[in-house]
């Protein structure tokens, strides 16, 4: 099979020989294989090239830019999960997996395919994966704290920055609609999320399933602060179990953004150097059946 490997080396001394180690992995499974690494320039042009698979060996961040650019395409992609949160791949069940198991899997694979949300504003379009949101989760995403990644467990250590920033976080009023019903309202956190698993594997949408053409509109109001917090500090006991948050589902959120905090995945609006009109107006997160299949175990 003609496989596109899109590989996060990552950093450190081991990064070329990991490469070698997985190029190496999948030649002895019988692919035939072009290597592109996400930190360099060329990996977009290669996902262009005539391909079976696109292989993504990394985490959500590199999963999410790959699957964002095969939108529409009809090439499949397969998960070698190796990042730290890993909400796709949690999502899709393949954590606790070994490659070996996934690489075999797609010779006879399950096909499941993932909606692709569309986040529209004055910025213009963006393709979202894990969910659009205000609150809570972007102002963590807007007042990033960069010695999270430096701890043995960077996932716990954000969801402690949560637990702590849920307790004290002010109401945002916002104005939107969902479907055309009006849901404005003072929200500690609204987030359209597409996927089972969110942010620090916050599991927030229970309904969930990969490409049932639905965002969960998770919306925490003051009411529910006591809620969400204690969810934030007892999230290693159950975390599917605790998650009970007021949630809507619904195919296209409209809010009318007056230019706070806004995170699309992991990017946050407005940017720094944006133009004044590129700061307010009508912001879209909705599902148009844009997907994209992965392939996974049986």
């Amino acid at each position: 099979m003609r496989i596109t490997l899109i590989h996060n080396p990552g950093a450190g001394q081991q990064a070329e020989k990991n490469a070698k180690q997985l190029r190496k992995f999948l030649v002895e499974h019988g692919h035939k294989v072009r290597y592109r690494s996400s930190k360099e320039l060329g990996w977009k042009r290669a996902l262009k090239k005539p391909a079976d698979l696109v292989v993504v060996a990394g985490g959500d961040g590199t999963v999410g830019k790959v699957a964002r650019r095969m939108a529409g395409r009809g090439v499949p992609i397969g998960i070698l999960p190796s990042g730290t949160a890993n909400n796709i791949a949690r999502t899709l069940g393949l954590l606790g997996r070994p490659f070996e198991e996934l690489v075999h899997a797609w010779e006879n694979p399950r096909r499941v395919k993932l909606d692709i949300g569309i986040a529209a504003g004055p910025w213009g379009e963006r393709y979202f994966i894990e969910g659009v949101g205000a609150g809570l989760f972007a102002s963590i995403v807007a007042h990033p704290n960069s010695k999270l990644k430096k701890t043995k467990d960077p996932v716990g250590s954000a969801l402690r920055r949560l637990q702590e920033e849920a307790k004290r976080c002010e109401p945002l009023e916002v104005r939107a609609m969902l479907d055309g019903e009006d849901i404005s309202g003072g929200y500690l956190m609204m987030e359209a999320i597409n996927l089972a698993y969110v942010g620090p594997n916050l599991h927030l949408a229970h309904d969930s399933q990969p490409g049932d053409g639905q965002l969960d509109v998770v919306l925490v109001t003051e009411a529910e602060r006591d809620r969400l917090v204690y969810y934030l500090e007892h999230w290693q006991e159950n975390r599917e179990r605790l998650a009970m948050l007021p949630t809507r589902r619904g195919r296209r959120l409209e809010i009318e953004w007056t230019g706070f905090a806004l995170h699309i995945d992991d990017k946050l609006q407005p940017k720094e150097n944006a133009k004044p009109k590129e700061i307010a107006g009508l912001v879209e997160a909705r599902l148009d059946g844009d997907t994209v299949e992965f392939w996974v175990p049986a």
